[in-house]
């Protein structure tokens, strides 16, 4: 169970000295590895390839300049997006996009790309009208109007953005009639769609990061937050002022009203807040927000069903590790890891510090099992993107993430600090203990990048999951997943009726050779990003699957012995609507 009054009484005894103790403006632990066990020896029937280039997407992000940071405005980063903006069955790309200093140069554009089913995309960002510039952080998916077509939100440094999507291939922008626009420049960062009140309509809560003027902000190497390891470097987050989040209730007119004082979202401040999933942590019925914070304790806002939220994030134990200390907390991947039917949380973190994996008991409260399920011998890289999925169809969910430095002027001096660096993949070896794989999962895996957000879906169609990454003042890397074996799998698209259309946060839990998996539609997680919102389940031998359904409003619905290797579509009261099976790609 988790640590509660011990959390609260180390934040509140040692968190002030620890901040000075650092002299810098991340939580960098200076944690040392765990030693390696033995490998396993067993297969891993998953293997991942960059078809980024010849799939078409050849465009690079641009997001300050490639050799130096002089601001943490140009470190962070921004997500990407995998989802069906045309309704054809097959996942498209949407690239956000930043900047640099001086403007951004020719070609720093969001970018959509249509998926041309053949393994290529087309860029069709100018027909879209989705190609604004500027420093743009994260992307949320939701169909916010029910009218059956997934609209994006996007935050940014600066003014945030509602696109609607109009189902002929074009998006408006409809921040100012939405009521969305707000006063002055604010750092926007992780957003999601959110049904908080169960009335079919979608919320909208928004992050932001830090108050960020690049008039007022120290150059490198100026205090001792602008500092690492001793060498000069961009400041913050540390010593910055942090912001605080906001929530939009829906109106159900195309318009939205700022409930975040009445919701009690704003008293989740003083930290930096990035990355943000909504999703019902406490098996009440009703979403609930995990917000990741960077060096300082991130926050869970319990719905408490009457249109307000409380932070218990200190007595639930997902606000700081095990030891009570602040991490620098930046991805997020939340699934059922353990097949006990309950959200676990995967969060990422800075170098010389492990990612943290909380195992949820199924009311609400965390314990950190970083160690104890054997993720503690990774601590060399800075981590973002995150996600908990089952990569090889055996039935048992496995852990990755993307990583990249936010000092690429230090490697020359500490060359154990590379800017670039690989992807990290633990493979899920059945006993609540996972295995890093270092070479095996491919040449997609093992390639060195400076990574950031980074998107999970089935771009093929061939029954697996693929990855889209998002690689600073380079290309994307789009990994596709070459699965081999016998593993069975299904995918599961739900339309909500009197729920929103988009169905976000409906919970799916599978049952399947004796085991149960519990996952939830998100409309954001990752780093900044979103994923395919068909859920999929590796089963393993199993052919068949009983499916438990609760729909965001609470309803539920059970459909019984549904057969493997198939995309099943459910609308809500209905049942299974259409089936699809997908063709296994070709070698």
């Amino acid at each position: 169970m988790a640590v509660n009054l011990t959390r609260r009484t180390c934040l509140s005894l040692i968190g002030a000295p620890l901040v000075r103790a650092f002299g810098q403006g991340v939580s960098s632990r200076g944690v040392k590895p765990t030693p390696r066990s033995k490998p396993s020896g067993l297969p891993f029937n998953a293997r991942f390839v960059d078809v980024a280039v010849q799939a078409g997407l050849h465009a690079p992000l641009i997001y300050g300049e490639p050799n130096r940071k002089t601001f943490i405005i140009e470190t962070v980063g921004c997500g990407c997006a995998l989802f069906d903006y045309d309704n054809d069955g097959w996942l498209d790309v949407f690239l956000l996009s930043g900047s640099r200093l001086e403007g951004p140069p020719e070609g720093a554009i969001n970018r959509l790309y249509r998926n041309n089913r053949d393994g290529t995309f087309t860029d069709v960002t100018e027909k879209a009208r989705l190609g604004r510039t500027g420093w743009a952080s994260a992307v949320a998916v939701g169909d916010y109007n029910n009218d059956g077509f997934d609209d994006l939100f996007i935050t940014y440094w600066g003014q945030n953005a509602l696109y609607r999507n109009n189902g002929d291939g074009t998006f408006t922008d409809v921040t100012e009639q939405s009521g969305l626009l707000h006063a002055g420049n604010k750092w926007g960062s992780g957003c999601t769609f959110i049904d908080y009140d169960r009335d079919g309509r979608l919320d909208l809560f928004v992050a932001n990061y830090l108050e960020f003027d690049p008039n007022r902000i120290p150059k490198p190497g100026e205090n001792p937050n602008c500092n690492w390891k001793g060498i000069p470097v961009n400041c913050g987050p540390r010593g910055l002022p942090p912001s605080t989040p906001a929530l939009y209730h829906n109106n159900g007119d195309g318009t939205f009203t700022d409930v975040s004082a009445k919701s009690g979202v704003v008293k989740a401040r003083g930290s930096y807040c990035m990355t943000t999933v909504a999703a019902d942590f406490d098996n009440d019925g009703w979403p609930d927000l995990y917000v990741a914070a960077d060096s300082t304790p991130s926050f869970l806002l319990k719905n408490n069903h009457d249109g307000t939220f409380t932070d218990v994030g200190l007595e639930s134990g997902v606000a700081l590790n095990e030891d009570g200390m602040e991490q620098a907390g930046m991805g997020l991947g939340v699934s059922d890891y353990n097949l006990d039917g309950s959200l676990d949380i995967l969060k990422t973190h800075f170098a010389d510090d492990t990612a943290v994996l909380y195992r949820n008991d199924g009311k609400g409260s965390f314990e950190d099992v970083t160690n104890s399920a054997g993720l503690g011998v990774e601590t060399r890289y800075i981590s973002w993107g995150a996600g908990i999925y089952d990569f090889d169809n055996d039935g048992f969910p496995d852990l990755f993430w993307v990583t990249g430095s936010v000092y690429p002027e230090i490697e020359a001096t500490l060359p154990n600090y590379p800017f670039k660096s690989p992807r990290i993949l633990f493979r899920n070896l059945r006993n609540g203990k996972f295995e890093e794989l270092l070479d095996q999962a491919g040449p997609g895996v093992s390639a060195v990048h400076a990574s950031r957000g980074c998107a999970f879906g089935d771009f093929d169609n061939d029954g697996d999951i693929d990855i889209l990454i998002m690689n600073l003042n380079e290309p994307p890397s789009l990994l596709r997943n070459d699965v081999t074996g016998a593993g069975h799998w299904l995918k599961v698209k739900l339309i909500g009726t009197k729920s929103n259309r988009s169905a976000t946060g409906a919970r799916v839990t599978a049952h399947y050779g004796g085991k149960v998996q519990a996952q939830e539609v998100l409309s954001q997680s990752s780093f900044y990003s979103a994923n395919d919102l068909r859920l999929h389940f590796g089963l393993g031998a199993a052919d068949t699957v009983d499916l438990d359904i609760r729909w965001p409003n609470g309803q539920t619905e059970k459909i019984s012995k549904v057969a493997a290797d198939r995309l099943v579509v459910i609308r809500e009261g209905s049942g299974v609507i259409k089936t699809q099976a997908f063709q296994k790609r070709s070698s």
